[in-house]
């Protein structure tokens, strides 16, 4: 059931952005953009028009500078006035896209909406209708059913609003883990679920969110039930807890055989930048970005990272630094939690070659030092000067 072809669809500049304590001006939003470009990611929603005039602005300059075949989407509730507002802040892109949301779980719509189903089912259908007879024929729409995740007491009703939402013309289907609340498999089977009942008659894309921090296993899952477009955001912006994060959701579809479009060296630039522009800190463990990731200092590890350096496969590495356009490579550090082999292969990095009996004693040594000075890291400088005064290497 996986798709021959799966589409990476950035939601930074709407979803990622509305989050920010301070959210970006036009200027940082048109650098962002670039770097989307850069990444080459398949598609990229720019905002939500009618939220303000500023928001509606930025859409426009932003379609405007679209590259020719990227799908550029804008958000939209539904209602008449917001979708013809959305229409005019996008329709100059070169591939513009309809993006509507509305509630479908019964959670929402009980205590949110406090209507009917069936008002639901009108809602859905007015709106989607009126979004086809103004963008016309061509124009892609996608239908988001918010809080789709939820809607487990309802999910016949659901099955219905989507279907809905195609006959009115509905080509793209987003279901969205609008808050994670249960685990990865209990969200993908809900989508094979609607990709079952759905068929090829549209496209079936995911949004989640990583409240409980799974959102790029449910969205990567997702792909091999069915959907063929995820939506992303860069260094996983996001509300609350973020959206799936671009670069984990692409490594991981990568190691595991599948071919995207995405220029992978440009994602380690991509993130400090971000980094910069929301002043949102990379955690130094964070996956593919991190500062410490490439970092080995247990003893075990070492072992197994020297002998597979140079190999296409590392023992303790996913992939190489070089390969997301990081200018680091694997780090081998002496604490005492280390083994011999980080003695051997620091000094040996610094063209000394020593004995197995050298080795046992710098090591008895370094691990005594450590110890004694709060556990502290050894540096390679503080080993070549323990080696030079044990034994008068120079």
């Amino acid at each position: 059931m996986k798709p021959k072809i799966i589409h990476i669809q950035d939601v930074t500049l709407r979803d990622g952005n509305q989050a920010l304590r301070r959210p970006w001006t036009i200027k940082e939003k048109i650098e962002v953009f670039d770097l989307l470009v850069d990444l080459n990611v398949d598609g990229i929603e720019v905002g939500f028009p009618s939220s303000n005039e500023a928001e509606f602005r930025t859409c426009q300059v932003l379609a405007s500078r679209a590259p020719k075949g990227k799908p550029i989407a804008a958000l939209s509730r539904a209602n008449e006035r917001e979708i013809a507002v959305t229409w005019e802040a996008i329709q100059k892109a070169d591939k513009p896209r309809m993006h509507i949301v509305y509630p479908v779980s019964d959670f929402s719509i009980k205590h949110v909406l406090k209507i009917s189903e069936k008002e639901v089912l009108q809602k859905i259908r007015s709106a989607i209708s009126f979004a086809k007879s103004i963008t016309g024929p061509g124009v892609e729409i996608q239908f988001s059913g918010e809080h789709f995740g939820d809607a487990i007491e309802n999910f016949h009703f659901t099955k219905q609003a989507f279907m809905t939402a195609i006959e009115a013309g509905a080509n793209i289907i987003n279901l969205p883990n609008t808050v994670e609340r249960y685990r990865p498999m209990v969200f993908v089977n809900m989508v094979k679920e609607i990709k079952d009942t759905i068929g090829e008659r549209a496209i079936i894309s995911v949004h989640t969110h990583n409240d409980l921090g799974m959102a790029t296993a449910t969205s990567v899952e997702s792909v091999y039930v069915g959907a063929s477009q995820i939506e992303v955001a860069l260094n996983g912006l996001g509300e609350r807890a973020g959206n799936t994060n671009l670069y984990e959701t692409a490594i991981a579809l990568h190691q595991n055989g599948e071919t995207l479009n995405i220029n992978f060296q440009r994602i380690f630039p991509t993130a400090k930048r971000i980094a910069e522009l929301t002043g949102i800190p990379i955690g130094e463990k964070t996956p593919i970005i991190g500062e410490d990731i490439f970092s080995h200092r247990s003893g075990i590890h070492q072992d197994g990272v020297t002998k597979t350096l140079h190999q296409s496969k590392g023992a303790y590495r996913t992939f190489s630094p070089e390969f997301v356009g990081r200018n680091d490579k694997e780090r081998i550090s002496f604490t005492n939690q280390s083994g011999h082999k980080a003695i051997e292969f620091l000094l040996k990095q610094k063209g000394i070659q020593v004995s197995k009996e050298e080795v046992d004693h710098l090591f008895s040594l370094a691990k005594s030092i450590s110890s004694s000075e709060n556990n502290r890291e050894i540096t390679e400088a503080e080993l070549v000067a323990l080696c030079q005064s044990s034994f008068a290497y120079q």
